[in-house]
């Protein structure tokens, strides 16, 4: 089946502190923690069965605005979510201050 990652649900499954989407069997994830006023993404997983539909931007967009809305900072310790902020510059001020030069440099 072909998933467009715009019709996909994300949910923020907070007793597995992850936002979660279900396709075709399979489940995407990012996880996180939180700390001290921030929220820390720690990992991204997209199902080898779904990768290259845009499921792992769609869940970092979805957990960067939570933490928005919430107005929490973010640690993005997940390469993937790092990289995510690295390209759309309007969640980069929402990077913690003690970790906006190692994500914003690389």
């Amino acid at each position: 089946m072909k998933v467009n990652a715009e019709n996909v649900v994300v949910e923020n499954n907070e007793a597995a502190k992850q936002f979660e989407s279900q396709v075709d069997g399979h489940v995407a994830f990012l996880q996180y923690h939180y700390s001290k006023g921030s929220i820390v993404f720690t990992h991204t997983e997209v199902p080898s069965a779904l990768e290259g539909r845009g499921l792992g931007g769609k869940l970092a967009r979805t957990a960067l605005d939570y933490a928005k809305i919430h107005q929490l900072t973010v640690i993005p310790l997940c390469p993937f979510v790092a990289s995510y902020i690295r390209k759309h510059p309007e969640y980069q001020s929402l990077v913690h201050a003690d970790y906006r030069d190692r994500v914003l440099s690389d």
